[in-house]
């Protein structure tokens, strides 16, 4: 059973996954490190939930264009007439199948046996090195409007890798993007945009478990993280948003390598914390 958090916690993990969700890092990797390399507990699975709901909500507000295109697209699809938001929708359940089926096949071993500083540095190096191979060979010329379902899927084959900690739903996403030739912004843009899915099944199916809990402690909490996220996403992905359009991934490659070097080390024993 989740026990309750420490308030200075709650701040960092909301702090934490806000900066890290839209930034290529892996935020669940950030999450799962705050209380590997602090004398904190985990914080458990609902409070990590709490807080992708709060960056849920910053994608929410920050795309609220594409967000009404895709609620006007998919009531076209519903009285069976297409459109680019239709597209967009069908695109978004395609990308989504394949994480949905991973993780609940994988939920047991997702939330006890991966949650470890080994396998968080080694995803955060290795596909960190990906991402930068992506960005260098990947060529700039397709947007969201030239997507297909075969490039959907694929898309939602790589998010399903971002179960494991320290791969990075944005990060390996983006990575399959720019392999497929999508221009940054927009590489980043439908990685966002596969979020609100994927992050409101979460967030649907914690909600009902802490209803069920009747624990208001927890309730609470996770309403506070929630909050605190999704301020500080709001500016993280404005910033990243900005900078992708003038420039590419390697800040983010270069943070990837020495973090998960660093993190290999503490995991082998080399360096003491």
């Amino acid at each position: 059973m989740d026990q309750a958090v420490d308030p200075l916690q709650l701040v960092v993990l909301a702090l934490v996954q806000g900066l890290t969700e839209f930034l290529p890092v892996s935020s669940s990797g950030h999450l799962a490190l705050v209380p590997l390399l602090s004398d904190w507990p985990d914080q458990g699975l609902k409070i990590d939930v709490a807080v992708h709901v709060g960056t849920l909500l910053a994608v929410l507000v920050y795309f609220w264009r594409d967000v009404g295109v895709m609620l006007a697209g998919a009531g076209r699809l519903l009285t069976g007439r297409g459109g680019p938001g239709a597209r967009m929708v069908v695109h978004l359940i395609i990308a989504t199948i394949p994480v949905v089926i991973a993780g609940l096949l994988l939920k047991d071993l997702i939330e006890s046996g991966l949650r470890n500083l080994e396998v968080i540095a080694w995803a955060t190096l290795g596909f960190g090195l990906l991402l930068g191979l992506a960005d260098r060979v990947g060529m700039t010329v397709r947007r969201v409007e030239h997507m297909t379902w075969g490039d959907a899927l694929i898309l939602g084959l790589a998010q399903a890798l971002a179960l494991i900690p320290g791969t990075s739903r944005s990060g390996i996403t983006m990575t399959a993007a720019r392999f497929l030739g999508y221009e940054r912004p927009e590489a980043a843009r439908f990685s966002l945009l596969m979020s609100i899915p994927t992050i409101t099944a979460a967030g649907l199916l914690v909600g009902l478990d802490l209803y069920e809990m009747g624990d208001w402690a927890i309730t609470r909490e996770a309403l506070i993280a929630a909050g605190l996220a999704m301020v500080s996403a709001l500016a993280a992905v404005a910033l990243m948003m900005a900078w992708l359009r003038h420039a590419g991934f390697l800040p983010f490659v270069i943070y990837r390598v020495l973090l998960g070097l660093g993190l290999l080390a503490i995991a082998y024993g080399v360096v003491e914390i």
